[in-house]
C-alpha cells in the first residue's frame, strides 16, 4: 500500500495536475509524508517542492479519500491518496521532479493516474469539474 497526500484545485471546472519527468500519466500534485509528518505538513511541502506555491495552512480542507491501483507498479499494488483543498499563494509551476503542469478537464480523464481517475469521476458527479 502507497500512502499518499494530495492537492485537489479546481478553477473554472478544470483540475490542476502535474506530470513528473519520465512519467506519462498526470497525478494530483502531492506526495509521501516524511516520518512524523502531519497530512497538512505533508501538503504544503510537497506542494511547495512541486509547483512552487505557498499552500494557506487555515484553508486546508479534507476532500476524500482515494484508493486504487497504483499507476507502474505490479498488479495488486494500491495506493490509497488522502485529499485536501486549500488556498494558496503565489504561480503554480513545475519545479523539482515535475516536468509538466496541466488544468484538466473531464475529458482528459484517460491522461491521468487510475486513482486520479477515480478523483475525476467524484468531481464530476459533483458538477465540479466540466
Amino acid at each position: 500500500m502507497i500512502d499518499k497526500i494530495a492537492w485537489i484545485h479546481v478553477a473554472d471546472g478544470r483540475i490542476l495536475a502535474a506530470r513528473s519527468r519520465g512519467k506519462d500519466k498526470f497525478y494530483l500534485p502531492g506526495g509521501k509524508r516524511e516520518p512524523g509528518e502531519t497530512d497538512a505538513e505533508t501538503l504544503v511541502r510537497e506542494i511547495h517542492e512541486e509547483l512552487g506555491v505557498a499552500i494557506e495552512v487555515e484553508t486546508i480542507a479534507p476532500a476524500g479519500t482515494f484508493e486504487g491501483q497504483a499507476h507502474g507498479h505490479a498488479e495488486g499494488t494500491t495506493v490509497r491518496t488522502t485529499a485536501y483543498t486549500a488556498e494558496y499563494a503565489g504561480t503554480p509551476r513545475a519545479c523539482a521532479e515535475i516536468e509538466e503542469i496541466a488544468w484538466l478537464a473531464y475529458a482528459d480523464r484517460p491522461r491521468v493516474s487510475l486513482v486520479a481517475q477515480l478523483v475525476f469521476d467524484h468531481l464530476h458527479d459533483d458538477g465540479r469539474l466540466r
